[in-house]
């Protein structure tokens, strides 16, 4: 994969991002010290779990030293070695079809095994378990003494009056029937809505929102997916209209970075009788709504397979070798702002940038309000990638961006892609844009709030954190090119 700049002053770096971050942009990610750490308290409780970390470390060095003595360092290459090892068969084992997998597989438990063995046979397995432990516990801590305000993460709202003739559209098959486990229907009629449930397929949801606006309807809701949540939301903000999310789906990732209640989507109805509105972005891929992001390339592939919805571990290993090896899928190639990406295995762009210290995990967004999209792709041709991406010494395989526009082309008419979860087809080359700020969202004024994000990883500011010195925050979607 190779990631350069169109700009003829540079290449993809720093400089190019910085000027066109908008203000609110550079106060959000260059103030942490003043906006996000020094508030009341705020740093001394940082400053603290920054010791905790740092003593922790220590600590777990100690362990080594005291009861491995010499032997510590052999222990210590053991381990990172079996690490390494550990990740490159696990490539493999995706890489690989019949034999070559499962002898990938036997080889990567083997080396376990081995390491075990030689462990308690040196009589050194509960000081290289302490270590861990010890290791993984000053990560933890290091994670939320940089963790950013809460502050940080939470979208500016004004009071509103509650709606006359609010809209909703249920389906009763999200999320497994909450809409009937939680009586939606009844409590939001209760409260004045009129309720259209999804019992017929291939309903056309747009529609019956238009129909809604013109017969009074002076908000609109779903209950259900987040696929469905986008498409209504495009008619919210195409008439200025608030817009209701009730986390009736799955996964509701959308209501989680919008700080809504998961478990219990009744408590969404709330926000028809004492609620507060935001206003958020709205992604947009080839005149599409996205609320959450737009996948190319592995995934959408994967997902696009007819075999997925009855068997998704096996189509997943069933495709992943023709895929890691290029010979599936379309050529793929990401225009973000200038920033060209070509040949990248897998592309997300998502409505806001994902926190990079997520990446790793399910993805959460901070913010839906920065007015920006995010992107993120990545190449993993070979073991030694994919050990690089790992420990970050190594991130030609990766890039990750924000941009106003993404540009995806292929050799190909057409490409599948995983648009909110759901698997469609659209011809190339596939524009997907931003609209800052299109969609009123009402919210319940009692809600759970966006869960506490984990800050990234950084030895440097931990230091100067624990010696009393704050460091500025990291730019979220900062760009990795080779």
């Amino acid at each position: 994969m190779t990631a350069r700049s169109d700009d003829r002053g540079g290449g993809p770096g720093p400089s190019r991002r910085g000027e066109e971050q908008t203000a609110s942009d550079r106060d959000d990610q260059g103030c942490r010290a003043s906006a996000g750490q020094v508030g009341v308290g705020s740093l001394r409780s940082e400053r603290t779990w920054a010791r905790v970390s740092l003593g922790l470390a220590v600590l777990a060095v100690g362990v080594l030293l005291a009861f491995a003595g010499r032997r510590s360092v052999w222990l210590l290459v053991l381990t990172a070695a079996a690490v390494v090892v550990g990740v490159a068969v696990a490539f493999w084992f995706l890489q690989q079809q019949g034999v070559l997998r499962w002898v990938a597989l036997a080889l990567g438990v083997g080396v376990w095994v081995a390491v075990l063995v030689v462990l308690v046979a040196a009589e050194l397995l509960w000081v290289g378990v302490t270590a861990v432990a010890l290791l993984g516990a000053a990560v933890l801590a290091a994670r939320t003494a940089l963790r950013p305000d809460r502050s940080s993460t939470e979208l500016p709202v004004v009071d509103v009056p509650p709606a006359r003739r609010p809209f909703l559209v249920m389906n009763p098959r999200s999320g497994g029937g909450k809409v009937a486990r939680f009586a939606l229907q009844q409590q939001a009629e209760a409260l004045g809505a009129d309720v259209v449930l999804l019992d017929r397929p291939h309903t056309d949801v747009q529609q019956l929102a238009r129909d809604a606006l013109v017969a009074g309807a002076d908000l609109l809701g779903v209950a259900g997916g987040d696929g469905t949540q986008a498409l209504v939301a495009q008619v919210a903000a195409d008439n200025d209209v608030p817009f209701l999310v009730i986390s009736a789906g799955t996964r509701n990732h959308f209501a989680l970075d919008l700080g809504l209640d998961r478990e219990d989507p009744s408590r969404c109805l709330d926000a028809l009788r004492d609620g507060v509105e935001a206003r958020i972005d709205l992604g947009d891929i080839n005149g599409r709504p996205f609320v959450n992001n737009a996948s190319f390339g592995a995934y959408a592939e994967i997902v696009d397979d007819p075999a997925y919805r009855d068997d998704k571990r096996g189509t997943t290993l069933a495709a992943l070798p023709d895929l890691l090896s290029g010979r599936r899928g379309a050529h793929l190639v990401a225009d973000a702002d200038g920033l060209v990406v070509d040949g990248a295995q897998a592309i997300l762009v998502s409505n806001n940038p994902y926190e990079t210290s997520e990446l790793a995990g399910a993805g959460r967004r901070a913010r839906l309000d920065r007015g920006a999209l995010g992107m993120v792709a990545i190449r993993v041709g070979t073991a030694r990638q994919a050990v690089g991406l790992l420990h970050g010494a190594h991130r030609r395989g990766l890039v990750q961006t924000q941009a106003q526009r993404v540009l995806v082309s292929s050799d190909a008419p057409t490409v599948p892609v995983g648009i909110d979860g759901e698997s469609v087809h659209l011809s190339t080359p596939v524009r997907c844009t931003v609209r800052p700020g299109a969609l009123r969202v009402r919210l319940p004024r009692d809600r759970p709030g966006v869960p506490p994000l984990h800050g990234r990883l950084s030895w440097a500011a931990l230091w100067g954190l624990a010696a009393g010195r704050p460091q500025p925050a990291p730019p979220v979607g900062e760009s990795v090119t080779p």
